[in-house]
């Protein structure tokens, strides 16, 4: 990502790109034995496009708030539970929606972990994972994502994350100070 653009003081989109895909691979090498490719890193601001798959979302919240997610089709997801879980799986179902929110919470984990010194403590809540067809998320406060796609024998997965300074933070919480909330149109 030619772009450095300071999300704030001491940290850039290349930063967060950075440790989005340093995360991600280091999970599934270590978790999954399987080894991604990773694409050019973009960031999303634009209105939500309808698409159909599986989404995973977590909040981040403590002197940065944001939101981080994992979206793949149904194949995909399929696919990694099955190597996730030594099972083979061919549709969706309560174990591969589980398998895709715990990789979400070791990815964004490990992102959380990267970026400690730079943004200090941060907490994360439980993943929320959605499966369908035709729907839409966005961030309610329309934030720039940044968004890192990768490729696995011909199946594309992407992880993003929307990550701010809070403006509340060290103060007693307001509702501006909890983590970027996360709308979905279905």
């Amino acid at each position: 990502m030619a772009n450095q653009k300071q999300i704030a003081e001491g940290l850039t989109q290349s930063d967060l790109a950075e440790a989005i895909r340093t995360a991600t691979e280091q999970v599934f090498s270590t978790m999954l034995g399987l080894e991604l490719t990773s694409g050019d890193v973009f960031v999303e601001k634009q209105d939500a496009v309808p698409a159909s798959g599986v989404v995973s979302v977590i909040g981040l919240a403590g002197a940065w708030v944001g939101s981080g997610s994992l979206f793949c089709r149904e194949q995909f997801a399929c696919k990694l539970a099955s190597v996730f879980l030594q099972e083979q799986y061919t549709a969706i179902g309560e174990d591969v929606l589980d398998s895709v929110a715990e990789l979400t919470n070791m990815i964004v984990g490990n992102v959380k972990t990267r970026l400690g010194n730079r943004v200090g403590a941060l907490g994360l809540s439980t993943p929320t994972v959605i499966y369908g067809r035709d729907f839409q998320t966005r961030s309610a406060r329309n934030q720039e994502w940044t968004v890192v796609p990768f490729s696995l024998d011909g199946d594309r997965m992407f992880v993003q994350m929307c990550l701010i300074p809070n403006p509340g933070a060290g103060e007693k919480p307001t509702p501006a100070a909890y983590p970027i909330p996360h709308a979905l149109n279905v």
